[in-house]
């Protein structure tokens, strides 16, 4: 790339003067202070929006930086919200199979329960029974006996 011409460069640009058909060297001078003066401008307003645009990219690299950040942090927060709903649903899984589990031991205990009290409840009919044919034994035998003493007393 060519190297770019200051206003320095043209404002002591000098020719050389030549006798015989040369250009009027007052016209020369007024075109070049001219000339300096439009290509200062220029050069200025190069010089500030090549600057300008510099700290603009300097600042589109933050930016994007920034914006490949956040996009990072966006998946990895996806991603964990993501293990956090499976931990949950683990966890409400595990919450409820144990409650079945619970509750079936549970009944299992109860029927095991009513089982042992049916069994108790039929001993005692039957001690009941037995009791009441002892007594009804004892009776039978009381009454006769009473048939006997009256018997003997007639």
């Amino acid at each position: 790339m060519k190297k770019m011409i200051t206003p320095l460069d043209i404002e002591n640009k000098k020719f050389s003067k030549q006798m015989m058909n040369g250009y009027n060297v007052e016209e020369v001078d007024d075109f070049l202070d001219d000339l300096t003066e439009a290509y200062t401008k220029t050069y200025k307003e190069t010089t500030e929006l090549r600057t300008r645009v510099e700290e603009l990219t300097q600042n589109l690299d933050h930016y994007k930086t920034i914006e490949e950040t956040l996009q990072s942090t966006l998946i990895m927060a996806q991603t964990t919200a993501e293990d956090v709903k499976k931990i949950a649903k683990q966890q409400a899984e595990q919450i409820l199979n144990d409650a079945k589990d619970l509750a079936q031991q549970q009944v299992k205990n109860l029927d095991s329960e009513v089982i042992a009290k049916k069994k108790e409840l039929e001993d005692i009919k039957k001690q009941f029974d037995i009791y009441k044919a002892k007594m009804e034994a004892l009776l039978i035998s009381q009454l006769e006996l009473l048939k006997d003493i009256n018997k003997e007393d007639n």
